[in-house]
């Protein structure tokens, strides 16, 4: 695969795809920027601070500086205010809620978001304007507010590596095609698009390490959709096969590396798949097959095999497994007690 010039950064201007970025932190701007939250999210003041760094996956309620306690509070958090806070803050006098609004303020605070669609008190919009810190008012009540910023985070905080290859979803499993360039990867996701599997990403893989210990895959936002076909050329998967044919990601839950046969004439290649062989990826172990690619072989159908076996495995069933202890069964049968 060579898309050569043609190759998309890992990171995009494309209102609709999320926005990726090296683990360690993000923005303010590219928080609010994130299809989900710009929905419900506006901001009121301290657009001149829209670049400051987010760098915690996790939120904070900032009640307990209303009370004049700043321990613990991280300016790096998106800090929140919920019905609870603002109604306490409402009971404070006029000079109180601006010495606390000042306190709260003249830490540089990344975001501070507002919810249940509230107006936010004078006194914070005054101290966020005069600090460029931003203050931002959130439609949904707290827990919505806090669930869906949760989601965001956990995405465009997380691990991320791009690598060379072709994800396919095939029968709801996410496989990963490597192999060196020509080995025929696109050629494979061609013949499993015409089975009726789905393409999420060719030539570059963005790999995300989620919380819960698994990897989502996707395409960098300007090659999403996009096959090429030696011979052929650049083809618009979505625009030839359809919407079902194409998925913005997917967990990546199988590898499968392609390889020359004539190169290895099946030596040390696994015979029974008895044990299985698993490769670290961003931290998580992913289960890797080794498959010879030579003409005449019917890759579509292997990869659909490969799919399906890794499936049964996760069920509970192990065919190569179950083979051998049979076969052990019969070859060193039970002592008979009669003899």
């Amino acid at each position: 695969m060579a898309y050569g010039r043609m190759m998309a950064p890992v990171s995009s201007n494309d209102s609709d795809a999320p926005t990726l970025h090296a683990p360690g932190g993000t923005t303010v701007r590219a928080l609010l920027s994130q299809p989900v939250l710009r929905r419900i999210v506006e901001l009121v003041a301290g657009a001149d601070g829209l670049d400051r760094p987010i760098d915690h996956p996790r939120i904070q309620k900032s009640g307990l500086v209303l009370v004049g306690h700043e321990h613990g509070l991280v300016p790096t958090r998106v800090q929140i205010f919920g019905e609870t806070e603002l109604s306490y803050f409402e009971t404070l006098a006029p000079e109180v809620r601006r010495a606390r609004a000042e306190m709260l303020f003249r830490r540089p605070l990344s975001l501070v978001v507002v919810t249940r669609g509230v107006r936010p008190p004078v006194e914070l919009v005054e101290a966020a304007a005069r600090t460029g810190t931003p203050l931002a008012m959130a439609h949904p009540r707290s827990s919505r507010t806090i669930q869906l910023i949760h989601r965001v985070l956990d995405r465009i905080l997380a691990p991320t590596q791009a690598v060379h290859g072709v994800l396919i979803d095939i029968h709801g499993m996410g496989v990963l095609l490597r192999g060196p360039s020509g080995i025929g990867k696109s050629e494979c996701a061609l013949f499993l698009l015409e089975r009726g599997h789905r393409l999420v990403a060719d030539d570059q893989v963005v790999l995300s390490s989620m919380p819960g210990d698994y990897i989502v895959g996707r395409s960098p936002p300007l090659l999403r959709y996009h096959l090429e076909v030696r011979g052929i050329g650049i083809i618009n998967v979505r625009e030839l096969f359809g919407a079902p044919a194409v998925s913005d990601e997917k967990n990546v839950q199988l590898l499968v590396d392609l390889s020359p046969a004539s190169e290895r004439q099946d030596v040390g290649y696994d015979r029974l798949g008895v044990d299985d062989k698993t490769e670290d990826v961003l931290g998580v172990p992913v289960p890797v097959l080794e498959i010879p690619v030579r003409p005449g072989r019917n890759m579509a159908v292997i990869l659909e095999v490969a799919a399906r076996n890794e499936l049964l495995k996760r069920a509970g069933h192990h065919p190569a497994r179950d083979f051998v202890r049979t076969l052990e069964s019969h070859l060193d049968p039970p002592d008979d007690p009669d003899r």
